[in-house]
């Protein structure tokens, strides 16, 4: 079948006949629909303001290299994961996702072998070029708060708090956004 064969050629070599009107005319192209530009579907989502970790991030701490790679903004949910390794082995990974719910928003992690652990959308604040967004669910010990903390010197601080055997605990994961594919830094 050589590309310049019309759909009526097409159809007539598998043996479908088509009236005599039809035979060599060519079918008009549907006009694309003007696909909405994705800042205006991403500005209309209540999750717009976290729109920016989009991409791959990387941290190192105590030998332990950990990443979190975000899908862009699409549906009304950003999907993540994130993955620790330590000397070449995999010390753990999750998924993510934040997602609009009836009664806000939700930051959702399902670590491998468990189940989900969702915790809401309590505070959004800005200092200076600093915006900070804390989720929080009083029912978990740990972790019972989480804070993605967007520096303007393209670093993202994610940090855990709550509770380990009865004792205060905190993690903080720094880390620099990446080009997904080499893993270089990329200064932004």
């Amino acid at each position: 079948m050589t590309k310049a064969m019309t759909l009526g050629g097409v159809l007539a070599a598998i043996g479908v006949l088509l009236p005599s009107a039809m035979v060599g005319a060519q079918t008009p192209a549907a006009a694309p629909a003007e696909p909405r530009p994705a800042e205006e579907m991403r500005s209309a989502s209540p999750l717009a303001p976290l729109a920016w970790l989009e991409g791959c991030w990387r941290g190192d701490v105590n030998q332990r290299e950990f990443r979190e790679q975000w899908l862009p903004l699409r549906g009304d949910l950003l999907v993540g994961i994130s993955h620790t390794v330590s000397e070449g082995r995999t010390l753990g990974y999750e998924y993510l996702r934040v997602e609009n719910r009836a009664d806000g928003v939700y930051y959702v992690a399902v670590p491998a072998g468990t189940s989900e652990i969702a915790l809401k959308l309590v505070k959004t604040a800005v200092d200076g070029g600093i915006t900070t967004f804390t989720f929080a669910n009083p029912a978990l010990d740990f972790p019972r708060q989480l804070s993605y903390r967007r520096d303007p010197d393209g670093w993202l601080y994610a940090t855990l708090d709550g509770k380990v055997q009865g004792a205060d605990r905190q993690v903080i994961y720094p880390m620099r956004r990446i080009d997904c594919e080499t893993g270089v830094l990329i200064r932004k």
